[in-house]
């Protein structure tokens, strides 16, 4: 009878381990698909499934495969949340990555931990989010606004201009930028001259790009993002905006996604990224291939951000050995590991430690432009200081 008991109980622990292998770990995808945003969800929908597929062909993780729930919303703080809380509630998807502006995870951050999961947050800028407003369930693999100023450093100095301008959008990223942008600019014992917050969705920027060029400084800072950069770009060319400044420099303005539409109207501009398809790492080289065969294109930045944010979350599901949120969310602080973007490690302010690069903008052609790569940016000269503000 012993026996009996022992062998059904031996069955029933196989079965149940069985049961578990076949179980997914499922990776909730949140996307925005209305709005001057909604054109990046095709980059972040590709690369996640890339990413993933990636990693079941070696295996997956615990014995188990990687799966994607992918959850569309109107790109509002309020429908992120909504979007998060169904993926997180109803369809199983605890880990959360996708596309989020800084306003969208400024306010998930705050309910990650009632919807048990976690954020891997692939895309916002804010200083914010790592700092005052930073949660113990987000983490963030992107770059934020310290770092961008940080990168382009080295150009500000070099063009060596006494005056500047700037324009941002007007929200947190934007105010963030601007401020960092002003105090680093002083540093070099140059000034602000004045400074624009152009609201998201802008159709016609022609009082700001009229504000620019009637008083014009020595040089112009300029991140506008999404659908509104190719508006502001091919306005600025029309104005002839960009030949009344000795230097333009930029973040989110001018990259492979919008680089086609806006032609040749940002050649010269300087910019810094958060990658580059030339990037030299032997990761960074077979997503070429990968992207050179699936899409046909060279991956772009926000394609790396994307995958470099399935690396990371993986390497914490491997280090824990458990998909339990906590058990992950201990192994993500300090995590040390080896991704497109080379040797990573996340901070305890949940900011991932990562280099970046600085490109340019050259005439490719009649009426085109390209992206050209300069150099990469070292981790150890972007990365500001563990952000003091954030209390976890």
């Amino acid at each position: 009878m012993i026996k009996k008991l022992l062998a059904a109980a031996t069955a029933a622990v196989a079965l149940q381990g069985s049961a578990l292998a076949q179980e997914t770990i499922k990776i909730g995808v949140p996307l925005v698909e209305a709005g001057p945003m909604a054109f990046v969800m095709p980059f972040y929908q590709d690369a996640i499934k890339a990413a993933v597929d990636t990693l079941n062909a070696q295996g997956g993780a615990l014995g188990r495969k990687y799966e994607v729930v992918i959850q569309a919303h109107a790109g509002t703080p309020a429908s992120a949340i909504a979007a998060v809380t169904k993926l997180a509630q109803q369809d199983g998807a605890p880990f959360i990555i996708g596309f989020s502006t800084s306003p969208m995870s400024m306010a998930l951050g705050q309910r990650l931990a009632g919807l048990n999961a976690l954020q891997i947050d692939v895309s916002s800028t804010s200083d914010d989010v790592t700092g005052k407003g930073c949660s113990a369930n987000q983490f963030r693999t992107t770059v934020n606004d310290a770092m961008q100023i940080n990168a382009l450093k080295g150009t500000i100095k070099k063009l060596g201009l006494k005056t500047w301008n700037i324009i941002v959008p007007d929200y947190s990223m934007g105010h963030d930028f601007a401020k960092r942008f002003a105090a680093s600019v002083q540093e070099t014992g140059a000034t602000v001259q004045s400074t624009l917050f152009a609201p998201l969705g802008t159709p016609d920027f022609s009082s700001f790009v009229n504000q620019l060029a009637s008083k014009p400084a020595e040089g112009l800072a300029v991140v506008i993002i999404g659908g509104d950069s190719i508006a502001f770009a091919k306005q600025a060319k029309q104005a002839g905006l960009f030949e009344k400044y000795k230097g333009v420099v930029s973040a989110n303005f001018t990259h492979d996604l919008v680089l086609g539409a806006q032609g040749d109207a940002t050649v010269g501009v300087f910019a810094a990224q958060g990658y580059s398809y030339q990037f030299p790492s032997p990761r960074s080289e077979a997503m070429v291939k990968l992207w050179n065969n699936r899409f046909k294109r060279k991956p772009n930045h926000l394609d790396a951000d994307a995958y470099l944010g399935v690396e990371v979350l993986h390497a914490a599901i491997v280090k824990a050995g458990s998909t339990d949120l906590a058990a992950v969310r201990s192994a993500l602080v300090g995590l040390k590991t080896n991704t497109v973007l080379g040797d990573v490690e996340m901070r305890a302010d949940h900011q991932l430690a990562r280099p970046m690069v600085s490109v340019q903008i050259e005439r490719a052609g009649e009426g085109k432009g390209a992206s050209i790569f300069k150099n990469v940016e070292p981790t150890a000269s972007v990365m500001p200081a563990v952000n003091t503000e954030c209390k976890l």
